[in-house]
């Protein structure tokens, strides 16, 4: 299991017109070929008329690498969009570029640079980030520890998910992999060795590229 992967945060479009013919970039972060293709099923369905709805996928699952031309001459237009996926490092994540002619040819060179654009602002448009396996974690604390918990939680890379207020102060966290052991020897020491993690699960979570 990868530790850190790369893909889109959310779905998105953009557009851009290139010698009168409209392009529209639209991506999607998915899991599954089924979710991919229905997401290209619907992006054809909104754009029936459209005179090309290229696509392409890249999946973790299976290493999958999908594409089509949808009807523009080979290697000018699915190739590109997979190019632009593979060369910003995503998975799990869909696009297609859709294409409204505008009665100017653009050449083979023209048609592989607007479908790169159209793929990459759509990616843009989605807001890369890097999904990080994560440890579910939990730490109980008396009130007065309550304040140097919350900060450190953040301080260490990690992101507080949940605060319970009961007798005691339940926080419950998402740490990157790896940060448990620093974590730990961080809030023994700011404790007293009166606090410890409690690993309640793991998940992947979304931190941006500049993130800790």
């Amino acid at each position: 299991m990868d530790a850190v992967y790369r893909t889109v945060e959310r779905e998105a479009s953009a557009e851009f017109v290139e010698r009168r013919s409209r392009f529209l970039g639209a991506v999607c972060p998915v899991t599954s070929e089924a979710q991919a293709q229905e997401f290209i099923a619907a992006r054809k369905k909104a754009h029936w008329d459209a005179t090309h709805n290229v696509y392409a996928y890249v999946l973790r699952d299976g290493q999958i690498r999908r594409y089509s031309d949808d009807g523009e001459p080979q290697g000018t237009a699915g190739v590109p969009v997979l190019e632009v996926l593979l060369k910003e490092g995503l998975t799990d994540v869909a696009v297609v570029v859709t294409r409204y002619f505008g009665g100017v040819l653009l050449g083979a060179g023209g048609l592989v640079r607007a479908y790169s654009h159209g793929a990459k602002i759509a990616v843009d448009a989605g807001g890369p980030v890097e999904m990080r396996l994560c440890d579910r974690a939990r730490i109980v604390c008396e009130y007065a520890q309550y304040g140097r918990v919350a900060s450190l939680v953040p301080e260490m890379g990690g992101v507080v998910t949940d605060t319970q207020y009961t007798d005691k102060v339940a926080v419950e966290f998402l740490l990157p992999r790896g940060l448990r052991e620093p974590m730990q020897k961080e809030l023994t020491e700011v404790s007293a060795g009166t606090l410890s993690i409690e690993a309640i699960g793991e998940e992947y979570a979304p931190f941006r590229p500049d993130a800790p």
